[in-house]
Formats: C-alpha cells, sequence, structure tokens
C-alpha cells in the first residue's frame, strides 16, 4: 500500500511539476530576436554583398564588345589627279574607288591595366554599406528587447497579485470560520459572516480578472517568441550589478550611425578615384568594306592591338560639390549622434531617479505590511469582543491586501525598472 502511495503522489504531484518548462528573460529575447520577421534580413544583406562584391570584382576582368554599323556617306576619299589623263600615257591604268555605302562588324577584346582604383572603391562601398545596413538592423531588433521585457515583467506582476489574491481568499475563509463560530456562540449575527463571503466572493472575481490579463500577457509573449507557453514558468530575473556613477552607452545606434560614417569615408575616397586617369588594353578584329586600307573597295577583315590610356577631367567640375555633400552628410551622423546620447543621457537620469524612488519605498513596504498585519489582527481581537463590526474588520484586511499588493507590485516594477535602465544603457550583460 504504501508502495502505491508513493507511485500515486509521484504521478499526481511530482510529475506534472516537472512537466513544466521553466523559461529565462535571456531565452524569451533570443526567441523572440529568432522569431521576428525582420531577422531575415541578415541572410538577404549577406547575399546581396556578395553579388555586389562579385560583380564589382568582375570589372577588372577582360571586357568584350560587338559592334556593327552600315553607313551611307555624302563623299568619300578621292585622289589628287587626272585619272584619265594618267591612263593616257600608262595604258591600263586605273585609279581605285571607295563606295559611299560602307559596312563594318568588330569584336573587341579590353583588358583594364590600372582604374585608379575604382574597383578598389566599390569593393569599399560595397562592404560598408552591408556593415551599414547590418548595424542598422541590429539596432532595429535591440527595440525587441524593450518589447519583451515589459510582457515578461506583466505576467510576473499577474503572478504576484494571484499569490497575494490567494492569501486574501485564505485570510478571508479563516474570518468566515471565526464568525461561524462566535454566530454559535452569539456573539456575531448572519449579516457579519454574509458581509465576509461577499468580499471573498469579490476577492475571486478579482482572481478571474488577474488571470485572463495573465493569459492574455502570456500569448503575447508566446507570439514574440513564436514558443508555446501555456505549462512554462518564468523565472524571476535575479537584480544584476550595475553601475549607476557612469553614463557610457553602448548601445547599436551609435555602432549604425559610425558604420554609416565609414561609407561615407568610402564614398569620399570613391570621388578620388573618379578623378584618376585609366590605362588599359585591347584588341578589336573585325571584317568591312572598306577595311584598314581606304582604297580597296572590297570586304576585308582586319585587327587593330594596342594601349588605351583615358583621362576624364570632366569631374573635376563636380568634385568640390561631391566632397561638399559629403562633408554635410558627416556633419548630419555627428549631430544625430550628439542628439541620441543627449537624450539616452536624460532617459538614464530619469530611470536612475526612478530606481531609487522605488528602492526607497520598497525599505517602506515592509514596514506598512507588518503594521498593517498587526492593526488586523487587532481588529480580530475586538470583532470577537463585540467591540467593531465585520465591516470593520473587512476594511482592515483590505488594507493589509492592498499593502501587499503594492509591495509586490513595486518589486517587480523595481526589476523591470533595472532592466529598462540596463537596455536603455546598453552594452552591459544582463
Amino acid at each position: 500500500m504504501r508502495g502505491r502511495l508513493f507511485v500515486f503522489v509521484f504521478l499526481f504531484v511530482v510529475f506534472p511539476l516537472a512537466a513544466q518548462q521553466r523559461v529565462t528573460l535571456e531565452q524569451c529575447r533570443e526567441w523572440a530576436r529568432a522569431n521576428f520577421p525582420l531577422v531575415h534580413q541578415y541572410g538577404l544583406i549577406d547575399r546581396t554583398e556578395q553579388y555586389n562584391l562579385s560583380n564589382a570584382a568582375k570589372s577588372l576582368l577582360p571586357q568584350f564588345a560587338v559592334n556593327a554599323q552600315a553607313t551611307y556617306q555624302s563623299d568619300v576619299t578621292q585622289l589628287p589627279f587626272d585619272a584619265e589623263a594618267i591612263s593616257s600615257v600608262i595604258p591600263g591604268f586605273s585609279v581605285p574607288s571607295v563606295s559611299k555605302d560602307q559596312y563594318k562588324v568588330t569584336a573587341e577584346v579590353s583588358q583594364s591595366i590600372w582604374d585608379g582604383g575604382v574597383a578598389r572603391s566599390a569593393r569599399e562601398i560595397v562592404r560598408a554599406e552591408a556593415t551599414a545596413e547590418r548595424e542598422q538592423l541590429e539596432s532595429d531588433l535591440y527595440a525587441l528587447n524593450d518589447r519583451v521585457d515589459r510582457l515578461y515583467f506583466g505576467i510576473l506582476l499577474q503572478d504576484e497579485l494571484l499569490k497575494q489574491n490567494d492569501l486574501l481568499q485564505r485570510e478571508l475563509g479563516v474570518n468566515i470560520e471565526r464568525i461561524e463560530a462566535m454566530i454559535a456562540n452569539g456573539i456575531a449575527n448572519q449579516s457579519d459572516r454574509e458581509s465576509l463571503e461577499v468580499e471573498l466572493l469579490n476577492t475571486k472575481q478579482r482572481a478571474i480578472e488577474i488571470k485572463t490579463s495573465r493569459h492574455a500577457y502570456l500569448r503575447m509573449l508566446a507570439a514574440f517568441t513564436g514558443k508555446p507557453l501555456d505549462d512554462t514558468v518564468l523565472d524571476t530575473p535575479v537584480i544584476p550589478g550595475f553601475d549607476r556613477s557612469t553614463m557610457v552607452i553602448n548601445r547599436p545606434e551609435l555602432n549604425a550611425l559610425d558604420a554609416r560614417s565609414l561609407l561615407l569615408n568610402a564614398r569620399n575616397r570613391q570621388v578620388d578615384a573618379g578623378l584618376m586617369p585609366r590605362l588599359g588594353a585591347f584588341i578589336q578584329g573585325g571584317y568591312g568594306r572598306p577595311g584598314l586600307n581606304m582604297l580597296e573597295n572590297s570586304f576585308n577583315p582586319f585587327y587593330i592591338a594596342g594601349l588605351r590610356f583615358s583621362w576624364n577631367l570632366g569631374n573635376l567640375y563636380t568634385m568640390k560639390n561631391d566632397r561638399r555633400k559629403i562633408e554635410a552628410n558627416v556633419r548630419k551622423i555627428t549631430v544625430q549622434r550628439e542628439t541620441f546620447l543627449f537624450n539616452t543621457r536624460l532617459q538614464l537620469i530619469q530611470q536612475d531617479a526612478e530606481i531609487q524612488q522605488i528602492s526607497d519605498q520598497i525599505q517602506a513596504d515592509e514596514e506598512i505590511i507588518r503594521l498593517r498585519g498587526s492593526i488586523k489582527k487587532s481588529a480580530e481581537v475586538k470583532l470577537e469582543n463585540g467591540i467593531i463590526s465585520a465591516t470593520d474588520l473587512i476594511r482592515e484586511i483590505n488594507a493589509e491586501d492592498r499593502a501587499r499588493q503594492t509591495a509586490a507590485a513595486r518589486k517587480v516594477q523595481y526589476l523591470m525598472s533595472v532592466y529598462a535602465y540596463l537596455t536603455t544603457k546598453g552594452g552591459e550583460k544582463l
């Protein structure tokens, strides 16, 4: 019998508790990040970077071009002498003539020898753009932490309220039993018992409201994380060690601004590369009428090979404006960085004051609960002696319950404020 009783207790008490999964705040943050649709953009950025780098590298490969043209011109090249007079002196002599309609098909292969750094600067820009996009994406995903934290601590708050509600129900049940004993002894009447029963029903209704609110929070957290959380227990995070005396801010937004600055530096180097001369080799083969021999009016093949030097000085016209635009964008980023740091420091000051205020209030909560408990016990004694009514006792019971609820909520609020402070500050391990 003892063995069967042990198995019964294990199956119906221990096993359900073991089946419940425990979840931490850090796990929820990681799940939310992995589940958020925006995270898939990392793969798109990587692929785009690879494609653009491949295209930039291919600019140094031999380039192949095919051209064809058919023209008709109003005049052609002619020799500066009388062909008929010469033919009368030299029998059989004829002067070749070129047709006014001409045809040409060419194929050219060219190879860049030195492009002035255009290909290198193009690769730098591709990498800088990809880095800037990744850092901006990291900044956008960082905002998820605050949303997850609010849901997580909201559930913890509902759990604490449920605990206090359960304690209140037990307290009211004990007092109902006390009233029943007093009724039996003729000390209290039925209305006193009914007053406590009404308050117990109200407390049970509040428990339903709290459970409904908790379920809503849990469903939203499950939607964020992409995990079923119905049979999970949320661990209460420990208060991490952190330094509130310094205002060192290490947020992803700052990394995103730095990446944009590096991108502008790369664009500045691209302007320099656009001013450089270029050198390349080429070979051109073709078929047309006339060929390279302009005096031979027939279709012939031909080829040309050599070096080609080019220097586009037209970029000098826009160089100053291009540099000024880049400089203006750099200044905009500097202003954005200073503005972000300014607003973040103000937010940290406000959050630090809130943490200090809640910490001071928590110290007084325990004393308030102790005093309220003492007053309630005194009211219970007075009720037994017929000095006060059940309504007066209910008032003291509710006052103690409010004090306990306030203390429980304040502890969760303190945790939430600390983690919000660390999230605002960034760079610290939670």
